[in-house]
């Protein structure tokens, strides 16, 4: 699926750009397709529903899913999951779940996955942009 500079998006990233951190929205602007794992979709609602303004926090999040689109995962994903969750078993150096679902759909799908999470370095075969 890689599309010359398409990319995977991290929570923690589209949080940023969300919180209005103008050097990286310029950067999401220029990208050719930004991707947005579903477990990220679930993060990203967890906290709205977690925040004071609800309401302002679930419309930001209907807005910025007009720019991306939503990866969905599949029977591959699950292969995937399972063979980067052992590779990480195998260093000892696990990563939270969600993250290594995140991993594995950018592996699948051959993305650079853009985060600010240093942790997503332990896992063989990806590619990060520290944005």
């Amino acid at each position: 699926m890689n599309t010359a500079g398409s990319v995977l998006l991290d929570t923690n990233v589209v949080v940023a750009h969300l919180r209005t951190d103008p050097d990286l929205t310029a950067r999401l602007r220029a990208t050719p397709a930004l991707y947005l794992p579903w477990v990220v979709l679930g993060e990203l609602h967890y906290g709205a529903l977690r925040a004071q303004r609800r309401e302002a926090q679930l419309a930001l999040i209907r807005d910025f899913l007009q720019t991306t689109t939503v990866l969905m995962p599949d029977q591959s994903t699950s292969e995937t999951y399972g063979q980067v969750k052992a590779e990480l078993a195998e260093t000892g150096r696990l990563i939270p779940d969600n993250d290594i679902w995140i991993a594995a759909m950018a592996r699948q799908f051959d993305l650079p996955l853009v985060t600010r999470d240093a942790h997503f370095a332990a896992v063989p075969g990806l590619t990060t942009l520290a944005w």
